[in-house]
Order: C-alpha cells, then sequence, then structure tokens
C-alpha cells in the first residue's frame, strides 16, 4: 500500500488553468465510454475532431471590424448575430423552424431597436420615452434569445460551447444596454436641471 501512494504522486494544490483541463483524449474516452453505457456507437475519429475543435466561428466572427460611427453595445449584437447565423448554419434542419428562426430574428430584431433608439434625439419627453421603450425591446428580445439558446443546446440544436458564447455575449450586450439607459437618464436631468 506505501508503494503505491508514492506512485500516485497527488499534487497538494491544484494551480489555477485557463481554457480546457481534460486532453483530446481525456474527452474522446469520456464519449466512448458514455455511448457504450448508452449502447450506442462511437465514431473516435468524429470525437477527436469535436474535442480538437476551438470555436473557430467566433474567432472569425471577432475579426469584424467595428465601425467608429457605432456604439459598443450595437457592435457586441452586430457580432453576437453573425456568430448565430454561422453557427446554425449546420443545425439539424428538424430545429430550422423552431430554434434556428427564432434566434436569428430575436438577435435581428434587437439590432434594429437598438439601431432604431440610436437615431432618436434625445430633444423631447416623446423621443426619450420612445428611446427608451426601444432599449426595453431590444433587452427583452435578447433576454427570449438567451432562453431559447438554452432550450436549443439541451435539444442538441447547438453544442454546449455556442450555448456559452451566445449566453456570455448576450448577458454583455444586456449590461450594455442597461449603462446605454443610465446615461440617457443622467444627461436627460442634467440639460433639464440646465447644468
Amino acid at each position: 500500500m506505501h508503494d503505491r501512494d508514492k506512485s500516485l504522486r497527488i499534487p497538494k494544490t491544484v494551480d489555477d488553468a485557463e481554457g480546457k483541463i481534460n486532453s483530446i483524449q481525456d474527452e474522446v474516452s469520456i464519449g466512448h465510454a458514455a455511448a457504450m453505457a448508452r449502447g450506442q456507437r462511437f465514431d473516435k475519429t468524429q470525437a477527436q475532431k469535436d474535442a480538437s475543435w476551438r470555436d473557430r466561428e467566433w474567432e472569425s466572427v471577432c475579426k469584424i471590424p467595428a465601425e467608429s460611427s457605432d456604439l459598443i453595445v450595437i457592435t457586441v449584437i452586430k457580432k453576437l448575430g453573425a456568430y448565430i447565423i454561422l453557427v446554425t448554419q449546420r443545425s439539424p434542419a428538424k430545429f430550422r423552424g423552431v430554434f434556428v428562426n427564432r434566434m436569428q430574428n430575436f438577435v435581428l430584431e434587437a439590432l434594429q431597436d437598438l439601431l432604431r433608439a440610436n437615431f432618436l434625439r434625445m430633444d423631447s419627453g416623446e423621443n426619450k420615452k420612445e428611446r427608451e421603450n426601444l432599449q426595453k425591446e431590444a433587452i427583452i428580445r435578447l433576454k427570449m434569445l438567451g432562453y431559447v439558446a438554452m432550450v436549443a443546446e439541451s435539444a442538441g440544436c447547438i453544442l454546449p460551447k455556442q450555448y456559452k458564447q451566445i449566453s456570455v455575449q448576450t448577458g454583455e450586450a444586456i449590461n450594455l444596454i442597461a449603462a446605454w439607459k443610465r446615461s440617457d437618464d443622467q444627461r436627460w436631468k442634467k440639460n433639464r436641471n440646465g447644468f
């Protein structure tokens, strides 16, 4: 027993790790064991490709240059829209009408709401109210996008890493819209009070 303890060499502390902790071989072995437990066939070659796959779609979308005239939130949503369109191209056909169209429509409609809000000048109470409503509509659409993406991932329409990317970007966009709305409110109060 004593010799076995020495051969294990369990570390006393584990350093923080970024990225994947499991190796490609670990992920392939886990997938093989899970397939055997379910009584399913296992394609080792495909599993190795899937395990080594990085989020190339997001990397390619991030190369889209930002327009200097766009707000940061608009750029974030443009990239999110491009990403969703790119990753859903490979979704199984049975999900196209259920999840794919909904996700694409939610992100594009949120972008449209924000573009319309950005073009509204806050020179009257009516315009401020309409701008605020458009910002709220965009937040609602993004929250619906997050929900549909979650259901789509659990149904097998998108991969877990794609759902994670959509969630992260959706959360960032919602936070940026909230910050934009707060900035509008402060500017409106400042202009109304004559400061």
